[in-house]
């Protein structure tokens, strides 16, 4: 078994109209990611005198900190300011998109106020750009949303950032291990905003020079064929280079998983073992058009794995301006 890391009707009410262009900039180098929060994650427990305070009053890991007594909470230094005292306080939390109220006493353990919660408001990682529609600077990266990692759970963000950032080595993938990039990740250095975190992508503004940049037509899943095409990345510092694949299959029916591909390029794969960590986003190129982007690989067979169309990441873009 594979393991793996949407009739005419006239309508009265307003849709969206998607207006992405036909034709965009290629990326292919790898970004540092920062989003923050939309509230703070309880990613665990710990216990206060010897009593675990937060889990018995009713806290589970995935939950989302809105409020405290009543107080809008954005980030972990606005859960610190409030907490002043060994009181019982009101959070006001979202668990699976429905709102609760937990009250929890605080407990004082060696003169220090404890709420037996380990929290996170932002994430870091890196990943590949995808693309940058020049008649709106809007970029797509990663094919994906960003998880919270012990929730697995998608993370509401508020904002975000991408860095420039340079590969400094590979842990190779092998069958049943995923590998991962390292990368250096230069924050003095931002080249876009983040705005959306959807299941197919993350998307903002590129704010960086793109002038001199590759343009390629975009290929609609019509124009997509089983045979030869290329992956654009990076294995080395920023050297961003073509490696071939074969593509398998095309699913148009799924919603992020539409091309089934396998590496065929003995470069690559001595250098990665496969798809690796970090490869997300990386476009994927047939006949001149960018037709997709790396997403998911199949964990038991590394040189395999999908992309999603490069249609329906351009369709979410298109809703920043929309």
């Amino acid at each position: 078994m594979k393991r793996l890391f949407l009739l005419f009707i006239l309508l009265v009410f307003p849709i969206n109209v998607f207006a992405y262009s036909d034709r965009v900039i290629v990326g292919g180098e790898t970004i540092g990611i920062e989003v923050h929060s939309n509230g703070v994650y309880v990613v665990g427990f710990y216990p206060v005198n010897g009593k675990n305070i937060a889990e018995e009053a009713g806290f589970m890991v995935g939950d989302i900190i809105k409020k405290i007594n009543g107080v809008d909470i954005s980030n972990i230094n606005g859960l610190n300011n409030i907490l002043d005292s060994d009181s019982i306080y009101k959070f006001s939390i979202l668990r699976n998109k429905e709102s609760l109220t937990i009250p929890i006493k605080l407990e004082l353990e060696d003169s220090i106020l404890k709420t037996g919660l380990y929290v996170k408001d932002t994430i870091n990682g890196i990943g590949t750009l995808s693309y940058i529609d020049p008649t709106t600077n809007v970029f797509g990266s990663l094919g994906h949303e960003i998880l919270e990692s012990k929730s697995y759970s998608k993370f509401e963000i508020s904002d975000g950032n991408i860095f420039s950032a340079s590969v400094s080595n590979i842990k190779k993938s092998s069958n049943g291990n995923t590998g991962e990039k390292k990368a250096n990740i230069d924050k003095s250095n931002e080249i876009g905003t983040i705005n959306i975190n959807e299941i197919n992508g993350i998307y903002g503004k590129y704010i960086d020079d793109y002038s001199d940049r590759e343009i390629l037509e975009v290929g609609d899943s019509s124009s997509i064929k089983k045979g030869l095409a290329y992956i654009k990345t990076v294995i080395s510092k920023d050297n961003i280079n073509d490696y071939s694949i074969n593509i398998i299959n095309i699913d148009e029916s799924n919603s992020t998983k539409n091309i089934l591909f396998e590496i065929t390029d003995e470069k690559l794969l001595n250098a990665t073992g496969g798809i690796v960590q970090g490869m997300s986003g990386s476009p994927i190129i047939q006949d001149n058009k960018i037709i997709g982007v790396v997403n998911y690989v199949i964990v038991d067979n590394t040189k395999r794995g999908y992309g999603i169309f490069i249609t329906k990441m351009l369709e979410e873009g298109d809703k920043i301006i929309n």
